[in-house]
This record gives C-alpha cells, sequence and structure tokens, in this order.
C-alpha cells in the first residue's frame, strides 16, 4: 500500500495528498505533519520506511469538505486519492492485492465548486495572464458559474485588473514566474506556474474549439494569439485538476478596457468598495448597499461596482430599468418576493456537470425554472432591458415538467442516500420499493401459512444477522415438522437449547428478493438520477441565460428599492465633462451614522464645472471637519451612477468619467521597504501620468509626509500639474493654506471650505462645505479632542502662537522662534491647568434655574422674551 502511495505523491508534487482508506483521507510523512499542524488534529504514525516511523494523520470522509477549507484558506492545494474498485474485487487477485487508487481531483483554490468552500454571494475566479510577442492578455473564469472572459492586458494593467476581479489563482508560464510572482501575491492571489506547453495559442485554439464542439471559434469573436493561448492556459489547467471532466463554460467573452470605468489598486482600497480597509465586507460600499435577494444577483453588484460602464447606451437602460421599478411600488415588491425563493441554479449546474451535485440540485432548477416563469408573467410591460430579461425566462415547460414528474418535494443532497424519484414515475421502481417496504408484511402473511399447515399456532418467522430469515418452533412441536410430509416442505437448520429453527424455499428465495430489494430500488433511483441530469445539461445554454436575467432582474430591483428607502435620485449621465451633485452624501457613512444613532449626515453640493471648463476644488479646513469624507462620496456618486445605480444627492449630472484616482491616506509598504511618504509619491505619480480630460481625481493631503516646504512644493506642482497638463476634474484637499493663492492664477481652480464653529476654546465641526478658504486648520483643538494630556495640549498652544506671530512680525526664522522657546527642555511634570472658560453670564444662570416640565406655553414664551431682553443689555 506505502509503495502506492508513494507512487501517486509523486505524480502530484506540491499538494497534499488525501489517500482514501476506507471512510477516511489518509496522509502520510511530510503531509501529515503539515496537515496536523494546519487543521490542529493529532499526528500519529503507522509502521516504518527505511528503518523510521511514518507519521499519519487523517480525516473523516464525511466531514473532508470543512478540512479543505481551511487548508485552501491556508495556501495549500490537495489531490484527493479515491478508491477506484471495491476491495472484495480487489481480493479477487490476491490475498495481499491492493485496492486501486488514483487522484480524480487537485483542489485548488480558483477551482472550488462546493457550496460550503464558496461564499455564494462573491464569484471565485481563476485566472491567466499571457505574454506572446508584443501582446499580453488577461483571461478569467468562475467554474462554479461557467462565466469565462478574456481581455487585451498590458503588463503595466495586470496590477488593477487583478485588483477589480480579485481572482484566488492566477496561472503564467514558468517564464515569466519572478516577473509577476510579488505582484500577484499582493493582489492576494495564489500563484501557479504553468509549463510553456500549457501556453502555446495554435495548442490553445485546438482546445477551445474541442471543449465547444466548433470547427472555428470565429462564432465567439475575433482573439489574437495572447487571448488565445490566456484562454487555453485556463482549458488545459481544468482539465488537469478535474482530471478530465471538464465544467460546462460559457463561451468566452472578449471585453475592452474602454468599456468600462479604470481604477487602480489604490483608488479601490481607498474608496473601500467591494472590501473595508479592515479587510471585511463591513465598511464597505458594496455592504452599505447591497439589497440583493439571490445570490447571482450579489455576485453582478460586485461586479459591477468592481467595472463601471463607460458606454452611456449601457448606463441609461439600466437607469431606465431602476426607474421604472421604483415607479412601480406593487411590481417591485411583487418580483423581491418571487426573487427570494429562487436558488442558485448557475452553481447547481455546475455542480451536476462534474458529477458533484445531487438530486437537491435538480430540484433548485427545477424551483428556478418555476420562480422564472411567474417572475416573466410579472413583467409583461417593462423597459428592453427587463423585457430581454423576462424573454430567457420562458419557454422551460418541458424539464419543468419532467423534474416536477420525477422527483420528490424535498429530495436529499446525495443521490447515494436514494429516495428522491416520486412514486408513480417509474413503475420498476414502484415495485421494488413495495417488496422492500412491505417485506415485513410478506413474512407476516407467510409466517400465517406456516402455523396453518404445520398445525403450530405458535410458530414464528425471525431473522438474525447470521441465518437471515428462518422459521422457528418450540421442541415439542418440532417433531411433527421433521417427520412426513412436513419434512419435504420444511428444511432443518439447526437446534438450539429450547427451539429448533427450519426454512423453506420460498423463505429462501423471499428473503433474497427482500434483500436485494433495497440496493435494486437504489440502483434504479441512481440510473433515473443520471438520466434526469443528462436532460437537465442538456438545456445548460437556457439555465444559463435565465441565470443570467434573474440575476440583472434582482439587481435593478434591489437599485430600486435602495433608492426608495435612503431617497436617492436618478442621475444624469452624459458625454459633457460636467461634475454637479446637489446636496450629496456618502453612503456608507450615512448608514454608520444611523446605526449609532446620531446625528443626520450634511449634505453637500459640488459643482466642478466653471463655464464649461473642469474645474478643480482646493479644499481646506481643519482635520476632523469631513474633508476626506466629502472626497470620497463624490467619487462614490460618479461611480455608482455608471454602475446603473441611483446616487445618495438631490440631484447629480455626471459627464462619464473614464478613469477615476483616489489618493486618500497612506501607509508604510514594509515588504516592498517603503515609507509612507514614498508610497504617496507612487500613487500620486500614477494618478499623474495617466489622468486625462475625462477623470476624475481627488487627492488629500499631498506632501504632507516631509518637511513643510518640501511637501507644499510638491503640493504646489501638483496641482499645477492636474490643472495644466492632465486638464481633468479634481477635488484637492490641503492643509497648505497658502496654496488658496492659487485660485486666483489658475484658470478652473476654485477655493472651498469645510466649515466649523469655534465656541469657548472648542471646536465645533459643521460639515459644510461653502466657497472660499479657511485661515486655519484647527489641530491644537483636534489635539485636545482626541485625549492628549492638557499639558500638551497647553503647550502646543503657546508654541503655535508664538510660531504665528513670528510669521506675523516679519517671518522670524524658526532657529530664533527654537531659541526664545525652550521646545527641547524637560517639561516641568505639575499639570498645566486647562484654559479658563469665561464666567457664567445671568442668562445662563436663568437657564440653568429654569424646569421646562412645569412651564406652561405663555410661561416658556414670557421666558424667552426676557432673556433676549437680558442679552440686550
Amino acid at each position: 500500500m506505502m509503495a502506492q502511495y508513494l507512487e501517486i505523491k509523486a505524480q502530484n508534487p506540491g499538494a497534499l495528498l488525501f489517500y482514501r482508506m476506507g471512510d477516511f483521507y489518509e496522509m502520510f510523512f511530510d503531509d501529515a505533519v503539515a496537515a496536523s499542524e494546519a487543521l490542529d488534529i493529532a499526528l500519529t504514525k503507522r509502521g516504518k520506511h527505511l528503518g523510521e516511523d511514518i507519521a499519519m494523520c487523517g480525516v473523516p470522509v464525511h466531514s473532508a469538505e470543512g478540512y479543505l477549507l481551511t487548508l485552501i484558506r491556508k495556501g495549500f492545494r490537495v489531490a484527493i486519492a479515491e478508491q477506484l474498485e471495491d476491495p472484495a474485487e480487489a481480493k479477487k487477485r490476491g490475498y495481499k492485492a491492493v485496492v486501486k487508487r488514483d487522484v480524480v481531483r487537485l483542489v485548488t483554490p480558483g477551482t472550488l465548486t462546493e457550496d460550503s468552500l464558496l461564499e455564494a454571494r462573491r464569484h471565485n475566479f481563476l485566472a491567466a495572464f499571457c505574454e506572446v510577442r508584443d501582446e499580453s492578455a488577461l483571461a478569467w473564469v468562475d467554474i462554479s458559474t461557467g462565466e469565462l472572459r478574456v481581455m487585451p492586458c498590458p503588463a503595466v494593467r495586470l496590477a488593477p485588473e487583478l485588483a477589480r476581479l480579485a481572482p484566488r489563482e492566477v496561472l503564467v508560464s514558468e517564464a515569466r514566474e519572478q516577473d509577476w510572482s510579488s505582484l500577484i501575491a499582493e493582489a492576494g492571489a495564489a500563484l501557479t506556474v504553468r509549463p510553456r506547453a500549457g501556453f502555446d495559442s495554435t495548442a490553445a485554439e485546438r482546445r477551445l474549439c474541442a471543449l465547444y464542439g466548433v470547427g472555428t471559434l470565429d462564432a465567439f469573436g475575433r482573439f489574437d494569439r495572447a487571448e488565445l493561448a490566456a484562454l487555453g492556459a485556463i482549458v488545459d489547467y481544468l482539465d488537469l485538476t478535474q482530471r478530465g471532466r471538464l465544467p460546462l463554460l460559457r463561451p468566452p467573452v472578449r471585453e475592452l478596457a474602454s468599456g468600462a470605468m479604470q481604477l487602480d489598486a489604490a483608488t479601490r482600497r481607498n474608496l473601500e468598495i467591494t472590501s473595508a480597509l479592515s479587510g471585511g465586507r463591513e465598511g464597505s460600499l458594496l455592504a452599505a448597499i447591497d439589497r440583493t435577494v439571490t445570490a447571482a444577483g450579489a455576485r453582478l453588484l460586485e461586479r459591477r461596482l468592481s467595472s463601471p460602464s463607460c458606454e452611456l447606451d449601457v448606463i441609461h437602460s439600466r437607469l431606465e430599468s431602476v426607474r421604472f421599478l421604483l415607479e412601480q411600488d406593487r411590481l417591485r415588491a411583487d418580483l423581491r418576493e418571487a426573487l427570494r425563493r429562487v436558488p442558485d441554479i448557475d452553481r447547481a449546474l455546475s455542480r451536476l456537470a462534474l458529477d458533484r451535485g445531487g438530486p437537491r440540485d435538480l430540484a433548485a432548477i427545477r424551483a428556478g425554472f418555476e420562480r422564472a416563469d411567474e417572475i416573466a408573467q410579472l413583467l409583461v410591460e417593462a423597459p428592453p432591458l427587463l423585457a430581454g430579461a423576462a424573454r430567457d425566462l420562458v419557454g422551460h415547460e418541458a424539464v419543468v415538467g419532467l423534474l416536477e414528474a420525477a422527483l420528490v418535494a424535498e429530495p436529499p443532497l446525495l443521490a447515494r442516500d436514494g429516495g428522491f424519484i416520486a412514486s408513480g414515475y417509474d413503475s420498476e421502481l414502484d415495485e421494488t420499493r413495495k417488496l422492500r417496504d412491505e417485506g415485513r408484511g410478506v413474512i407476516a402473511g407467510m409466517q400465517a401459512e406456516y402455523a396453518t399447515l404445520a398445525g403450530v399456532p405458535s410458530l414464528k418467522i425471525r431473522h438474525n444477522n447470521v441465518l437471515g430469515y428462518f422459521i422457528e418452533t418450540t421442541d415439542t412441536h418440532a417433531a411433527r415438522m421433521l417427520s412426513p410430509p412436513l419434512s419435504e416442505r420444511f428444511i432443518h437448520r439447526q437446534t438450539t437449547a429450547n427451539q429448533v429453527r427450519f426454512t423453506t424455499v420460498e423463505l429462501s428465495e423471499l428473503e433474497t428478493r427482500i434483500l436485494n430489494a433495497g440496493n435494486h430500488a437504489l440502483e434504479i433511483e441512481k440510473r433515473l438520477y443520471e438520466s434526469l441530469k443528462g436532460a437537465v445539461l442538456e438545456t445548460s445554454v437556457a439555465v444559463f441565460a435565465a441565470a443570467r436575467a434573474l440575476a440583472e432582474i434582482d439587481l435593478a430591483a434591489a437599485f430600486a428599492d435602495l433608492a426608495a428607502a435612503e431617497d436617492w435620485a436618478e442621475p444624469h449621465v452624459d458625454e459633457s465633462r460636467a461634475f454637479i451633485v446637489e446636496a450629496g452624501r456618502h453612503p456608507v457613512v450615512e448608514r454608520a451614522l444611523r446605526r449609532q444613532g446620531g446625528a443626520s449626515f450634511v449634505a453637500n453640493d459640488c459643482a466642478l464645472t466653471d463655464g464649461g471648463v473642469p474645474a478643480i476644488w482646493l479644499l481646506t479646513g481643519p482635520n476632523m471637519a469631513g474633508k476626506s469624507t466629502f472626497l470620497r462620496q463624490n467619487a462614490l456618486i460618479a461611480l455608482l451612477a455608471q454602475a446603473g445605480s441611483f446616487v445618495p444627492a438631490r440631484a447629480a449630472r455626471i459627464g462619464l468619467v473614464s478613469q477615476l484616482f483616489s489618493r486618500v491616506g497612506a501607509a508604510d509598504d514594509l515588504a516592498r521597504g517603503r515609507s509612507t511618504f514614498m508610497v504617496e509619491m507612487v500613487e500620486t505619480a500614477a494618478i499623474l501620468n495617466q489622468a486625462d480630460d475625462r477623470s476624475l481625481v481627488i487627492l488629500d493631503e499631498i506632501g504632507r509626509g516631509t518637511a513643510t516646504y518640501d511637501g507644499l512644493s510638491i503640493a504646489w506642482a501638483t496641482l499645477e500639474h492636474l490643472q495644466g497638463v492632465n486638464n481633468c476634474r479634481a477635488l484637492f484637499a490641503t492643509h497648505y493654506h497658502e496654496m488658496t493663492a492659487l485660485a486666483g492664477k489658475l484658470e478652473g481652480v476654485e477655493n472651498a471650505t469645510v466649515t466649523v464653529k469655534e465656541w469657548e476654546g472648542d471646536v465645533i465641526f459643521l460639515h459644510e462645505v461653502k466657497k472660499g478658504a479657511a485661515d486655519r486648520s484647527y489641530g491644537v483643538q483636534v489635539a485636545r479632542l482626541a485625549g492628549l494630556p492638557a499639558s500638551v495640549v497647553e503647550r502646543a498652544r503657546v508654541v503655535l502662537e508664538a510660531l504665528e506671530s513670528g510669521e506675523r512680525q516679519g517671518g522670524a526664522r524658526p532657529q530664533a522662534l527654537i531659541d526664545d522657546l525652550p521646545l527641547f527642555r524637560v517639561a516641568p511634570q505639575t499639570p498645566v491647568a486647562p484654559a479658563r472658560h469665561a464666567a457664567s453670564s445671568e442668562v445662563e444662570a436663568r437657564l440653568r434655574a429654569l424646569h421646562p416640565d412645569e412651564m406652561t406655553p405663555m410661561d416658556a414664551l414670557r421666558t424667552v422674551y426676557d432673556l433676549k431682553a437680558l442679552l440686550r443689555e
């Protein structure tokens, strides 16, 4: 056996080998050591190899999926070796014959299909990147839904595209492993290195034609050599991991970068589109707006947010569908109620195709088609996008009728459990079940017959695991049955202390039929299951179309429900370069405030146009006032509008945004040896080198990671470049108040500020954005709110006053100020008393003495007049 294990292991290097032994998957040698540590299970030993103990651990087959998920999440790949024959068959070859085993599947991060291993509301992409001469391409597939896509992808675009797709696994040629390993790791994907032959474009074309059963790929579109190679690499890898059982894949779709809004990895991270900065889904835009009720709808929502459209016709048709459902409250409610009962037929079909499904997947497709027909009837009069989706939901009566007649209402998960074929569907199965289920009744009738025949009322037919069915009577009555003529019918089998046991030819035959009835019924059900599965797979094109249509309807209804509940407005998206938002809000922050039961969100306007010239707002204001929130909310409004959603504003006009750039906040990149300032400069450089006149850029605190004059110089030059070279729309937040002078010098640059109010030494954030410039940053006040010790806050106030006084008196040199202010002397340890507040006024004293609950309305009004009179005095 160990020789067989080592042989299979040698054929699957780099993967843990799950070696099937009865009801367990067992691992040996180094695999056992690694798996026991990763899974926190006991490590034991079994026999010796080359004089040393063989390490061993194992997991039960029935709960293997949970262990697989843990291993995959920890970066392992698992080869599953199953028993390919019954142990009884192996014994026929000899006492020491080893059961035949081989790997039936290689489990990797990008090739998962089981529900327990996947997130229902997210795609699980496997990608392949290929370079052929001066061309390069990226292909990706989700085998759990059959979606296969490809696009031209220059090397400089690989990082942004990986950030958009978030694949779990990426295939690259062994010739380029070193070039892309770090970049793929940064994207959070597992790197899989494949031989160069796997990326051969000529062989790839043959693989694809064979997969789809066509002579040429022209019907699917025109693909260049790099695109064919990337697609072929995926098909070749799936053939390897699935051991020749390829999944159902939809025809490949070619995407173009120009068809979608471009966002780089830093922008996606800063805007927290699909995941928060903390790494989880909660706190992201996706979590805040997801009102889909189906798994397929949720996956479509994530795709739309990750890749907003740049095609006006597409955007307008999506917005039209949302508007239609927003205006039809009853229809929307009925649609969402029906959609809630729609199962994930995409993934059910894929599991069936890979032979990892069961009767419950057939039932899911039946239920999906039934709900689809119901939903189609609701969309009799709908806009073109919804009407087209409705057409894909009808015409499935034949397969629904077949599954309705064949399956019980609630079938089991696995075909081997049996009991999923409905009564009356197959006469042979019904007869076999009757014998299996009514065997006791048949035995009871035979017992009564034998008791009458033998004249022994106490005669019983019993059963045990050794003898099977037998006739039992006492010694007293046995003598009659042992004598002719009864002895010719009753055959003696066994005598015990008090009983004598017999059998008959009829009883033996009935026993065989009863014992085999259960197995026979299960075999019939398995045969019928294969027939039903084949019938469903023949309709795979219709299933995929219906699944896509249901997701489209679900997303439109979810966007409409969101707009109705949150008072969102329909954006006007056109070909201009305008960016005008009235009373815009940040959807994530607004949701968080509502959950906390705090203040309502303060809405703000934004108008990045000035007489048709793309404008830049130079935004100043104190820390904590809401500058970053204002920047992000306007970027998210543009993204939502082009994703086909209404937006959190009273009104919005969005000129098509081709690229969205965000540089908000930064942190060290220690793994690559980059400081915070270096990260900031790299991200800024990417913006300045790529932004065009269709771009929307939001920049926050450029240059704050270095010395004051260096930072101010960089920020100043960056703003000039955005205005003069990139000619883009931008929101530029800064604490360098000196830059506000640029508003009078650069065309299309305007000052705006986030307002605050100062009251008795405290700063009150109003969160209102208005035209104009801030006079200072209120950093010391914010530091006090953050909880810095009072002595530190007071000392900072003194230093600030000295520095500002020096500037007013002619710009005193910093060294002179330092000499006058002993900044580096040891500060006294005694706490400094906080600033004294003004003495209480008579108005305050009167207010404190009031008891509102005891006042009549007239008393309250009279008191207000009295207090106003005191203020005038």
